[in-house]
């Protein structure tokens, strides 16, 4: 492509050549002849000067306001009538951004007079410092002038005195010497004659002058204090003279450039002529504000849509108090406060009142942000931790999870001042395995094999625990097979169980529970000692069942691991003492230790509620010693020890650390898991225990109240569910969670299963009126009523079922939820009929004479009328004979007689559909 000349542009733009060489020229392009080629860089530059000579690339400096007010007066003319005035007020204001240049200037400026300010101030001090040193110095001498003239006086008399008795005595005296330097008189006389006797002794001298020297000290001390109240009086002067000298210079530059953009062509009475800028000077030393608005003292009209700050008519009038200080207000500078950030400390549960009042914000404003995130609040309500905190960070501030009004802080005070003491302890070992793969065995045969070496082998099964004493020492089993306890202490982090025997059959292998256990104890973090029981078998194979553990990441010894394998025969006793030495063994490695003479400190094993002893808890204790009579803090509950007894039974005051005891004294039934703490102060006990409580129910609160709001347009639109109240008790925990999960599985959007309670266990008296209460059906899942129950039940009518297999309770909860389901209605087409004839009857009104071509005709059947195959009519039959008899049905083929309910508009050649509404039973 060619490139184009001058001449070429020239004629594109429509301009002469020589306009636009000129143009080039201003441009800073150098183009001599019309002929030059044009590249796109000259162009460009082209554009840009002609941009920066419009003014085009600079910002806007100047910007214009208009803003227009109506308002109404009332007002009475000459005849007295009201009249209303509409008044209009226009404001205009043009902002112009200020040069910088200019604005440079002035800060320049400023600064020099404030520099030349603090010179004469400084010079002024000096000259100031100079004038009261000369007057302090001139004081002093009088001082001393005045002092010394009183001397000399007192001195003359003394002498004068002197004389006179001594020229009325026979005596030969020497003239009294007086030394000024000293400014003390001294008087010698002759041991001849009598003693002359002064005016004034030598004590009265001394006190003078120790008065004189005093009032000097004194004057000087007085002069020096009013010379540093005169200092600081100075220099706080000089200080307000430079604040007040710049807050003039920047609004002398202010008032300047108000003066500078005003308009000159504004006038009327609603503007005031702007002043010039040399009217405003800064003057130090001023002490009032010489800078106020004239126009904050004139009485202005205040109309409807006004916004500004003007008192107008209502406005705090003359000299009194009020109205001085708001003017002074008015006055003062604006400074636009800053946001203040705050730490809010956010409880496990806080109401919105309370929310509000951490951040010093109102309520509502804690309201609308959640209405902005898409919650519906009110004051009152009970917000959870993690709504409240993102609340916080929304409004701006930083939220922390509150631990301030925690009392359990107080336990971690009294851990810390817990005795540092430790000593070996007995090892805690729980017992996992599969169902039937012999856990109950191998512990009935530690037991046996230890019970005639002292009463540590007498135990009483339902304790859950007990200790057995070996050679090397002492071990604590603890009886959980399948026990969800060590789920619990897993969840709570503690660590209560330091070795896991793992039970596996030589004869199955590895099975479900099995693997169920190792990832138990794997995320407990204990070891693992693997029994490998029923040895003695003939199909026994225990290299298959160690393959399978490797598999499950279990080790043996023997293959570089870390577990040791152990072959064991519950039956026969094979191998338990050396499962007891690998136990030990274990725990030399882990070497468990523990304080002893120390508060104890334990977890609940398992607890129950007994008719006859109230709340029973078996506790194992980890740490301290627990005595009977010691306050102790379980979870939520709290207690003292009333009675505590060993595993055999046996009451005893006081049990260390690994040793598991049954105590009574609670005051509710604990959970198991529960960490156990014995505190010195029973009513730190009990505020701890009810904040637990609280706070366990806040928290359900708030979380049932969230459920609600998420839920409530889905509540809404499921207005009409039906429900299926069921109470389940089985006999298992297993089958409890199975039976529950597969019903509620059968709900839907129309009928849902709504399980009250479940529970293992017999259905017993309070089942029964839980069921008559919530109109529930109770399903027993191997489990029966005692007869108690039985005769409730059939009292109040409540039904109770029960099952041995799973499908069948599933089967027969699925029909009764299908017959719970509302029935779907269909239409079926029963018979067509043919208008032959019609008649019309006064009384009766239109008759159609018909002819049954299909089907049959019912009395009040549904009817549509089809003329032309088009549907006219729908309807009901009112009355439906043959010949002079009411029939109530005519078969196909014979003739009949009709009429329609509320319906005359029927014409020979019409047809008539004759169909049924039919309910059909739904079924999930």
């Amino acid at each position: 492509m060619d490139q184009m000349t001058v001449a070429q542009f020239a004629t594109e733009l429509k301009m002469p050549p020589a306009a636009l060489l000129e143009q080039f020229g201003k441009a800073g392009v150098s183009k001599a002849a019309v002929n030059d080629p044009v590249t796109e860089q000259d162009k460009t530059l082209l554009l840009e000067f002609l941009r920066k000579s419009h003014g085009e690339t600079a910002q806007k400096a100047k910007i214009t306001l208009t803003r227009k007010q109506t308002s109404e007066i009332k007002a009475s003319d000459s005849a007295g009538r009201a009249r209303t005035i509409q008044v209009e007020v226009r404001k205009k204001r043009v902002f112009v951004k200020r040069d910088p240049q200019d604005l440079a200037l002035e800060a320049a400026a400023a600064e020099a007079a404030a520099e030349e300010a603090a010179a004469l101030r400084a010079s002024a001090e000096k000259l100031e410092a100079e004038r009261l040193a000369a007057e302090l110095k001139a004081r002093a001498d009088a001082l001393k002038l005045a002092e010394e003239k009183r001397l000399a006086e007192a001195a003359k008399a003394a002498e004068s005195v002197a004389l006179s008795k001594s020229s009325l005595a026979p005596t030969e005296s020497d003239t009294a010497v007086a030394d000024s330097d000293t400014k003390k008189v001294k008087v010698k006389t002759v041991a001849k004659a009598k003693p002359k006797v002064s005016f004034l002794d030598s004590n009265e001298l001394a006190q003078r002058e120790a008065e004189a020297q005093r009032s000097a000290k004194l004057a000087s001390i007085q002069a020096a204090e009013v010379q540093d109240k005169r200092d600081r009086e100075t220099r706080a002067r000089a200080e307000a003279d430079a604040r007040l000298a710049k807050q003039q210079a920047q609004l002398a530059a202010t008032e300047a450039q108000k003066a500078k953009d005003a308009a000159p062509g504004v006038s009327g009475t609603l503007h005031k002529p702007a002043g010039r800028a040399d009217e405003v000077k800064a003057k130090p030393g001023a002490k009032k504000d010489a800078w106020k608005e004239s126009s904050d003292k004139k009485r202005t009209i205040k109309t409807r849509g006004d916004t500004g700050t003007s008192a107008g008519w209502r406005g705090a009038r003359g000299g009194g108090r009020q109205g001085r200080s708001t003017s002074n207000d008015a006055n003062a500078v604006q400074v636009a406060p800053e946001a203040v950030i705050r730490d809010v400390h956010i409880p496990e549960t806080i109401s919105v009142a309370d929310l509000a009042h951490k951040m010093s914000v109102k309520a509502t404003e804690v309201i609308k942000t959640m209405m902005k995130m898409g919650s519906m609040v009110t004051i009152n309500q009970v917000l959870d931790q993690e709504t409240a905190m993102i609340v916080v960070e929304e409004m701006g501030h930083k939220a922390f999870a509150a631990k301030l009004d925690d009392p359990d802080a107080f336990l971690e005070e009294n851990e810390a001042a817990r005795s540092t003491d430790v000593t070996h302890r007995a090892p805690v070992v729980t017992v996992m395995g599969h169902v039937d793969h012999g856990k109950t065995s191998l512990l009935d045969s530690i037991r046996k094999a230890r019970v005639a070496h002292g009463e540590a082998g007498g135990i009483t099964q339902h304790i859950g625990a007990y200790h057995v004493e070996t050679p090397r020492g002492m071990i604590t089993f603890l009886d959980t097979p399948g026990h969800e306890a060590f789920t619990a202490m897993r969840a709570r982090g503690a660590k209560a169980t330091d070795i896991v025997i793992l039970v596996v059959a030589a004869d199955d292998g590895v099975m479900p529970q099995t693997k169920e256990a190792i990832h138990h104890a794997k995320a407990a973090g204990v070891p693992i000692v693997v029994a490998i029981n029923k040895i003695d078998k003939q199909d026994a194979n225990p290299d298959r069942v160690k393959q399978e553990l490797v598999a499950e990441t279990v080790v043996p010894e023997e293959y570089g691991g870390e577990s040791p394998f152990v072959a064991v025969s519950a039956k026969t006793g094979l191998g338990i003492d050396e499962l007891l030495e690998q136990v030990l063994l274990q725990a030399e490695i882990l070497e468990l230790k523990a304080p002893i003479d120390a508060p104890a400190k334990g977890i609940v094993i398992e607890a129950r509620l007994d008719k006859g002893k109230g709340s029973v808890a078996t506790i194992l204790v980890q740490s301290g010693t627990l005595r009977r009579g010691d306050t102790l803090l379980v979870g939520a509950v709290f207690g003292r020890v009333r009675a505590m007894l060993d595993e055999n039974g046996k009451a005893v005051d006081s049990a260390g650390p690994s040793i598991p005891v049954e105590i009574q004294g609670l005051t509710d039934v604990p959970a198991a898991g529960d960490e156990v703490i014995v505190l010195g102060d029973e009513k730190k006990a009990r505020e701890i225990a009810l904040f637990r409580q609280g706070k366990f129910r806040d928290v359900k609160l708030a979380k049932a109240q969230a459920a609600k709001l998420e839920n409530m347009f889905e509540q809404m639109g499921e207005g009409e569910t039906k429900t299926l109240p069921l109470i389940i008790k089985t006999d298992v925990q297993g089958s409890q969670e199975a039976l529950v999960h597969a019903l509620q599985k059968l709900s839907t959007s129309e009928v849902r299963v709504v399980v009250v309670h479940a529970a293992v266990g017999g259905i017993s008296e309070s089942d029964v009126n839980l069921a008559s209460a919530s109109k529930a059906v109770i399903i027993g899942f191997n489990t029966r009523a005692d007869v108690g129950a039985r005769k409730i039940a059939e009292g109040f009518g409540v039904d109770i079922r029960y099952y041995n297999i799973i499908y069948d309770a599933v089967d027969e909860v699925k029909a009764a939820l299908s017959g719970m389901l509302a029935p779907e209605r269909r239409e079926q087409v029963i018979g067509m009929v043919e208008i032959r004839q019609v008649f019309r009857i006064s009384k009766v009104g239109t008759v159609a004479g018909c002819m049954v071509l299909s089907g049959v005709v019912r009395r009040n059947s549904s009817v549509r009328v089809l003329r032309n195959n088009l549907v006219v009519h729908t309807g009901e039959l009112e009355s439906l004979k043959r010949f002079k008899d009411d029939v109530k049905e005519v078969k196909e083929g014979f003739e009949c007689g009709l009429n329609l309910r509320n319906f005359d508009d029927i014409s020979e050649g019409d047809q008539l559909e004759i169909y049924e509404i039919q309910e059909v039973a739904r079924s999930l």
